[in-house]
Order: C-alpha cells, then structure tokens, then sequence
C-alpha cells in the first residue's frame, strides 16, 4: 500500500513523528537512517512531516549486501561471518551512516520481512534494528535490538518503522 501525497504511512502514529521532530530540534540534532528491509520507509515517514529539513540529513536505502559495504562501510567479512541479518551487521549499518553524514543520531534496520528468505534461525519478521549516536565528549555509542514482527510483509515493515521512531525518540530525549 502506497501512501498518499502529504500523508505519513498508515499506521505510522503522527505525535510519534512530530515528538521526535520536537526533541531532535530542541538538541539541535539531526538524523540518518540506513535502511534494508524497509526500502526507505523510515526516512519517508520522517520527510513526511513538514519541516524535516530541520533535523533529517539524509537516508541510505542499503537492501544488498554490496549496497551495505559500498554505501555504509560494512565489511563484506562481517556480512560473510554473521550474516545481513545480524546484530554485528545492523551496528556497522548505524556506524557507517554516522560516518557518511553529518548527522548526530542514526538508525539502521536490516530483516527478513517476508514473505519468503526466512530460515529457522531467522525467520520471517526477524529484525534487528540499531540507533549510533556522537557523544559531545566522547566514542560513538551504539545499541542494537532484536524484534520478532508477526504479521504478513506489509505489517513486518510497518512494525520495524513504528519501532524505528520510537528509537530515535527515545535516545533523542537522553
């Protein structure tokens, strides 16, 4: 289902988005996000909102592997050794979009949405998500997730950007 013009994507809370727009203003903070299963999604529910210039930098749409070294930086041995869809994996993923932009927070989410691609180790709506962000006086931080969407392809996207913003939102408002 394609949203309409002007529109956030169903399902996609609005005060979710215009929330996180607010706290990332109040920092002074802008954002990245590096994509895999969601296509851009999560960049496209952020530059929905009017005003996003503000505090979104930009998006990767990383969806090969050789997209995700070429693009982030990921080492094609670590995608070799643990696989797109791992934690090691969705870390360089946020890493490499801090590195390639001159955002303060990212996100990066990589999965196997379905319907198809799914193993018994990592099934259908396995997802891991990871937030990078630049200390004033300090590394770089990073943390990552894993998720277990239920649901058919549509609804395993809509989950990963629902649980995407909230992310952002959350290590926005540290």
């Amino acid at each position: 289902m394609n949203p309409l013009p002007g529109t956030l994507l169903p399902n996609t809370p609005p005060a979710l988005t215009a929330a996180l727009a607010d706290a990332l203003r109040a920092r002074a903070w802008r954002i990245a996000t590096a994509e895999s299963c969601t296509g851009g999604m999560i960049a496209a529910a952020c530059t929905d909102l009017a005003g996003s210039s503000d505090w979104f930098e930009r998006g990767f749409v990383s969806y090969s592997n050789a997209a995700k070294s070429e693009l982030l930086g990921v080492d094609a041995a670590l995608i070799d050794a643990h696989g797109a869809v791992s934690q090691a994996v969705a870390l360089a993923m946020a890493s490499g979009a801090l590195a390639r932009s001159a955002a303060d927070l990212s996100v990066a989410v990589t999965g196997v949405a379905g319907p198809g691609g799914g193993s018994a180790g990592k099934p259908v709506g396995t997802v891991w998500l990871a937030w990078a962000w630049r200390q004033a006086a300090g590394p770089l931080q990073a943390e990552a997730v894993l998720e277990r969407f239920a649901g058919d392809r549509a609804a395993v996207r809509q989950a990963t950007v629902v649980r995407a913003l909230q992310g952002l939102l959350r290590q926005a408002q540290h």
